[in-house]
């Protein structure tokens, strides 16, 4: 049997060959280009409008506190919203029932509104106080600084327990953000009167007005009124004859 002889391709075949394979790498070669220019150009634009949406969420205003229909202070927010979740900031000053300086007070809130940091900064009844609190699935380390003297705690609280220090106000704003004017049945909840203890409390909307919220803690109850954005229009505890208004609202 005779053995087929292979011929060799001419140089105008070669030629066609290596300019066709040469048209091939030039294209995909483009594609990735342009691909990577586009992710170029895309890019700093994803995170401009991202980061641009959450500087424009901020929120402000000023309650005035009455004691006995005597104006006895005001409480000057911020209330932030950024990627991390929210973050109320408060100045101001009472006279009466207690004489208090709020020099700084900050709450950190995750965006289910669980807390993660507590600062304050001030005097009540003359007396200069710092706390600082650092809050992880519920475990709570406080450093308290009292008259120059320094104390650390740590305790262990609901996860999902409101940030109420007493006699602050601004903190009830944590419980309008999250219900708004949503709440239809009574729901049982939990406060962190922080630093010192952890009470449980029930919040129910008003049978004729969702937007009036009646909440029940250790025997006293408070009247909080809010509307759709969450904002914190008044307060109102009758046995302590204390009533908190929005100005400008």
């Amino acid at each position: 049997m005779s053995k087929m002889k292979l011929k060799k391709p001419n140089k105008e075949v070669w030629k066609l060959y290596s300019a066709s394979l040469y048209n091939r790498l030039e294209r995909r070669m483009c594609k990735k280009i342009l691909l990577l220019i586009i992710v170029i150009i895309l890019l700093p634009m994803f995170f401009f409008v991202y980061s641009a949406s959450f500087k424009e969420k901020i929120e402000s205003g000023t309650l005035s506190i009455y004691f006995m229909d005597e104006k006895v202070g005001y409480e000057e927010y911020t209330w932030q919203s950024d990627e991390l979740g929210y973050i109320l900031t408060v100045k101001g000053r009472m006279t009466k029932p207690v004489a208090m300086e709020i020099e700084h007070l900050t709450i950190r809130l995750d965006e289910s509104f669980i807390p993660a940091k507590f600062v304050f900064k001030g005097s009540v009844n003359g007396v200069i106080q710092e706390v600082s609190s650092s809050i992880i699935e519920g475990y709570v380390e406080n450093r308290i600084l009292v008259a120059g003297q320094e104390q650390k705690s740590s305790v262990n609280v609901k996860r999902n327990a409101f940030l109420l220090p007493n006699p602050i106000f601004s903190p009830y704003m944590v419980l309008t953000k999250k219900f708004r004017c949503t709440l239809k049945e009574k729901v049982d909840l939990s406060a962190y009167i922080i630093p010192q203890l952890e009470t449980p409390f029930t919040l129910e909307p008003k049978e004729d007005d969702f937007c009036f919220l009646i909440m029940q803690i250790n025997g006293t109850q408070i009247n909080i009124e809010t509307d759709g954005n969450g904002n914190l229009k008044s307060l109102h505890i009758p046995f302590q004859n204390l009533r908190v208004i929005q100005d400008n609202i």
